[in-house]
């Protein structure tokens, strides 16, 4: 099953073609919910960060997690087109999303995986799970309420473990770019969720050294409550 939806999305070197020609399109950001829906609705996908290399990397740290933990049930914040989560091996997953073109596109890729739903995030209905997950979502939230609301649900709707994998600065990394917004967001957890404790750091297996081809600006960061 992994195998034949790996196989859907676009990868290699036409994931970074259509990176690229996404960029030429230059949407006009109004908001960071509104780039990410048009985002796929035109045909984008996730980003670099959810194919090849670094879809590995970031796969494998989390699958041993929920195995050492014995996790059971998985939601994610930002559930994206799906590629990244065609790795993953959780008992029970909940992906949320604001694009409906990218919640649609997960339900057909999954259609026959009783273990995973997914819905719009305007839709959650209070579910919560052992842990919560936000991949490469935070420096994405350009406004300060979007932020602090998605912080929140992160952390308010996990039960045991909150995993997030993000650039965790306030200065921004060159070259800059207009979705992007670099958080120091571990200054937000001590002051508004202080019972939770960070208990791994995981630096990246590929940072960025300035090409989005070969690595990336975000770490793992892991919290227990």
């Amino acid at each position: 099953m992994k195998r034949a939806i790996k196989s859907i999305p676009i990868v290699g070197a036409l994931a970074v073609c259509a990176y690229r020609s996404l960029k030429r399109k230059s949407i006009k950001i109004e908001s960071s919910k509104q780039f990410w829906k048009e985002r796929y609705a035109t045909g984008g996908n996730s980003g670099l960060g959810s194919y090849n290399k670094l879809a590995e990397f970031k796969a494998q740290i989390i699958n041993d997690f929920v195995r050492e933990k014995g996790v059971t049930s998985v939601i994610e914040y930002g559930c994206g087109d799906g590629n990244q989560l065609a790795l993953s091996e959780y008992p029970s997953y909940i992906g949320f999303d604001v694009s409906e073109t990218a919640v649609e596109l997960c339900r057909k890729l999954f259609k026959e995986d009783q273990t995973k739903r997914f819905s719009l995030l305007e839709h959650y209905s209070g579910q919560v799970a052992d842990l919560t997950l936000s991949l490469d979502v935070i420096y994405h939230l350009l406004e300060d309420e979007t932020f602090n609301d998605y912080m929140a649900k992160l952390f308010d709707t996990a039960l045991r473990y909150v995993v997030i994998y993000s650039s965790n600065t306030n200065e921004t990394v060159s070259p800059a770019a207009a979705h992007v917004k670099h958080r120091k967001f571990t200054d937000w957890i001590e002051a508004n969720r202080p019972e939770w404790v960070l208990m791994r750091h995981i630096p990246n297996k590929y940072p960025y050294r300035g090409r989005d081809e070969d690595g990336s600006f975000a770490d793992f960061f892991v919290y227990s409550k």
